[in-house]
């Protein structure tokens, strides 16, 4: 069946226990500010009254420059295509440092391109967790030595195991989301149309939110240590037909729903930002970061007022109680 309402789609994926927006902020905090530093690598969506697009992002060096805690700017060499962007556009960013599962989430707008770079302004920043690149298997990959080793979308549906997914609502607003699998999983081919499995993750379902005011999709799906990925653009939409979850079920676990992507338009690139970070080996992540540290001091310092909030800051703020619960979940939850 085809999902058409925010209810359904809800009764799916079930709901958050706490507000939507309690680890959400308007602003760079400090935690973000020194993720920024050290993040070399990611992914950029922009959107467009008539366009969605995504590209990957690299630079030997931080990839963007913090201005204040609202502004930033990205040099447009670090961008894969820097034909995308332009003053006004909405823009998501998915931030990663290297060896760490967990990334960093900016969404905001471009308010201006010269020729050398973007400026950008901040309007939500958030921690993700790591479930996509434990499923993936992300950063345990080795670089693959043949440069060019895909030649058709479908050798790279085929082994697939991380994808990155953007989608746009009805302002314009543009999230971008990961996610990851086993490759031959994660997103599968059949006929014309693409699907792809959604797992357990944080519950914002912020992506098929945005599916529902506008179909909108754009996809780049990678194999883990090779320098080519697809980028995918397409129309979007959700549905949860049992024959479908069976076919994408993980040690007999069903996804708790599938997006479907037809019309497809998909082109293989080779990423110039990969081979600028050189992302594989992978090595261990800065010592000095520690993931349930920051989601909990983006949680307390949330300006949600709600009696859920309340109760949330005073549950993080209990010794030990988060970190726990925050290991527990990446074990056991990840399907």
């Amino acid at each position: 069946m085809q999902l058409t309402s925010l209810e359904q789609v809800q009764a799916r994926v079930g709901k958050l226990p706490a507000p939507r927006d309690l680890k959400v902020m308007d602003h760079l905090d400090d935690h973000s500010i020194r993720w920024l530093s050290y993040a070399r690598f990611g992914f950029i969506a922009f959107s467009t009254p008539s366009d969605l697009t995504l590209t990957a992002l690299g630079i030997g060096a931080a990839v963007f420059s913090v201005q204040d805690s609202t502004r930033l700017t990205l040099p447009l060499a670090a961008l894969d295509d820097i034909t995308l962007a332009e003053a006004g556009a909405s823009f998501g960013a998915l931030l990663l440092i290297h060896g760490m599962e967990e990334s960093l989430r900016i969404n905001g707008t471009v308010t201006a391109v010269d020729d050398h770079k973007l400026s950008l302004q901040v309007e939500e920043c958030y921690l993700h967790c790591a479930k996509a690149f434990k499923r993936s298997g992300f950063w345990k990959a080795q670089p693959t030595e043949t440069e060019a080793r895909y030649s058709n979308s479908s050798e790279i549906i085929a082994e697939t195991s991380f994808l990155v997914l953007a989608t746009v609502n009805q302002l314009g607003q543009v999230d971008v989301s990961p996610k990851g699998d086993p490759a031959g999983l994660l997103i599968r081919q059949d006929k014309d149309a693409l699907y792809i499995a959604d797992r357990p993750g944080n519950r914002r379902i912020d992506s098929f939110r945005n599916i529902l005011e506008r179909p909108q999709f754009a996809v780049i799906a990678m194999v883990p240590g090779s320098a080519q990925y697809l980028e995918i653009k397409a129309e979007a939409t959700l549905h949860d037909d049992k024959d479908l979850l069976e076919s994408l079920a993980v040690a007999c676990k069903l996804p708790k729903l599938v997006v479907k992507l037809t019309p497809i338009e998909a082109m293989i690139k080779s990423s110039e930002a990969i081979d600028a970070v050189q992302l594989w080996p992978a090595g261990k992540p800065p010592a000095e970061f520690n993931a349930a540290e920051i989601f909990k001091a983006h949680i307390k310092h949330s300006k949600e007022s709600s009696l859920s909030a309340k109760l949330a800051r005073v549950a993080v703020s209990l010794p030990g109680a988060f970190d726990k619960g925050l290991e527990s979940d990446y074990k056991n939850n990840l399907y």
